[in-house]
């Protein structure tokens, strides 16, 4: 990380030698740092991750909710009405091992759906700082930038002040002294 910095500092040195300032500003005000992360993230996944986000999206909602209690009551009515014929009678065996199988499977899918969230975030948090960081630059340079119109202005006001004699009108009188 230092190393990085101090590389940064050299190159700062050297664009600083052979530019102004506002050669910089202008490249910097010119040079373009936003990127849309959405569509960066989707160029890069595979179809595998698509299909984990797509599952993980709909395993979070609430019509998976409904349709999988919807099956679990159906699966257990079955299997009760049609009981010494049942496929998987009373305790439910079958019916355990089928949920842990799904529980075993979906929750690897859904972590890797959020840890591809987290770096979409994260890409998203670097891009919002490069934004930032570049309009904290230009800001602070139109700041100076009006600080020396304002300095240049109050140099011409002394400088007229001092050159034009004063005219009679403008003279205080005694009264306004008092």
């Amino acid at each position: 990380m230092k190393e990085n910095k101090k590389l940064i500092s050299e190159i700062l040195e050297d664009v600083r030698r052979d530019m102004t300032d506002e050669e910089i500003m202008n490249l910097l005000a010119g040079s373009k740092v936003s990127v849309n992360t959405v569509k960066e993230s989707r160029k890069k996944y595979t179809v595998g991750q698509k299909a984990a986000d797509k599952i993980a999206k709909f395993a979070g909602s609430w019509a998976f909710i409904f349709s999988f209690v919807g099956v679990l009551i159906a699966w257990m009515v079955i299997n009760a009405v049609l009981a010494s014929k049942a496929f998987d009678p009373y305790p439910f065996i079958l019916l355990n091992l089928v949920l842990s199988c799904v529980a075993a499977i979906q929750a690897p899918l859904i972590m890797m759906s959020q840890n591809r969230q987290e770096e979409k975030d994260r890409r998203r948090a670097e891009n919002d700082y490069k934004v930032n960081l570049k309009t904290e630059i230009l800001i602070e340079d139109l700041h100076n930038k009006m600080n020396r119109i304002l300095a240049r202005q109050e140099t011409i006001l002394h400088i007229l002040r001092e050159e034009s004699p004063q005219q009679p009108s403008e003279q205080p009188s005694e009264e306004k002294k008092q």
